[in-house]
């Protein structure tokens, strides 16, 4: 008994001491507490078992920054989002493709809300909305939003209170594949990368995922039942040992995130996308450098530690 509540003792002082300090705020409102899975330092966590093999899996490309400044292909570079004052901004009611799975709302959709694919009128995307809402401290998120004579509808839609750390019922998507918040794990310029360092988990992606899911998750997205295949809401990390100094200064701020807090997989895509939000402050050819990471210098960690 004594030898389990010094264990017990242990695994509590690590929980404790693994969260950040001060969560990133948006529009004056924390970006979910200090000991959200989102806000959990990881650097310090064993390496899970099957590290090697999902590794493997995955393959050993290069890094991508799935987010910069200006425009490809005539949209802007990453997911966009937008912070309102619910109070004032017009609340929507929509029509949902997947509405059993989805918070009705309604959703406080400014009339210039920027979607991901814009400026492009042809980009048939994942057209991601992501609003903060600064009055109430909640998310609002929405996936493949459209605008129609009568209003909007989404494929799919998912409200959370920046205030707690309650997930969504198990099996249920959101406004991603995996059931996650989106805008906790992009790379964001102002308030994040601006300070110098990015404190809290990236969200990345990666082609062939399995049927399952581990928390945070609530979703998968794959009929595979390969356990060689990563879950969603696997967490990776870069490895300790590996060298940043040589990397550009953005570039560096990225890759010591994915050393602190590591990335957590949220959807399937190209192997090794990171996800971030776009800002003109970003520098291309420093995020372009992380392609000189590549999968082999990621391992898996084992989170179960940080179960609520």
């Amino acid at each position: 008994m004594k030898k389990l509540l010094v264990a017990a003792t242990a695994a509590l002082s690590l929980a404790a001491t693994s969260a950040t300090p001060t969560p990133p705020k948006i529009g004056g409102c924390q970006v979910f507490p200090a000991t959200n899975a989102w806000n959990q330092r990881i650097d310090r966590l064993p390496v899970a078992a099957d590290s090697a093999t999902i590794i493997a899996s995955i393959g050993d490309s290069g890094v991508h920054a799935d987010f910069g400044s200006g425009l490809w292909d005539g949209s802007r570079i990453g997911i966009p989002y937008t912070v309102v004052h619910g109070k004032t901004t017009p609340k929507s009611r929509l029509r949902f493709e997947y509405s059993a799975e989805s918070d009705k709302g309604p959703y406080p959709i400014p009339a210039n809300v920027p979607i991901e694919g814009q400026p492009s009128t042809s980009n048939d995307g994942d057209r991601h909305a992501l609003i903060v809402d600064r009055d109430s401290c909640k998310l609002y998120e929405l996936y493949a939003l459209q605008r129609t004579g009568s209003g909007w509808t989404a494929g799919s839609g998912a409200i959370f209170d920046l205030r707690s750390n309650r997930v969504r019922p198990a099996g249920w998507t959101s406004a991603d594949a995996a059931g996650l918040p989106i805008f906790p794990g992009l790379a964001r310029w102002d308030g994040d990368a601006s300070t110098g360092a990015i404190r809290h988990a990236l969200r990345f992606t990666v082609e062939r995922t399995r049927k399952a899911f581990v928390y945070p998750a609530r979703h998968y997205a794959s009929s595979s039942t390969d356990p060689s295949l990563p879950p969603m809401g696997l967490r990776v990390r870069l490895k300790a040992g590996v060298d940043i100094s040589h990397l550009p200064r953005q570039a560096r701020i990225v890759a010591q995130a994915m050393k602190t807090y590591g990335m957590i997989l949220a959807d399937n895509g190209s192997n090794w996308y990171v996800s971030g939000a776009p800002s003109p402050k970003w520098s291309n050819d420093q995020l372009h450098a992380l392609g000189a990471l590549h999968g082999s210098d990621f391992e898996v960690v084992d989170t179960g530690s940080l179960h609520p």
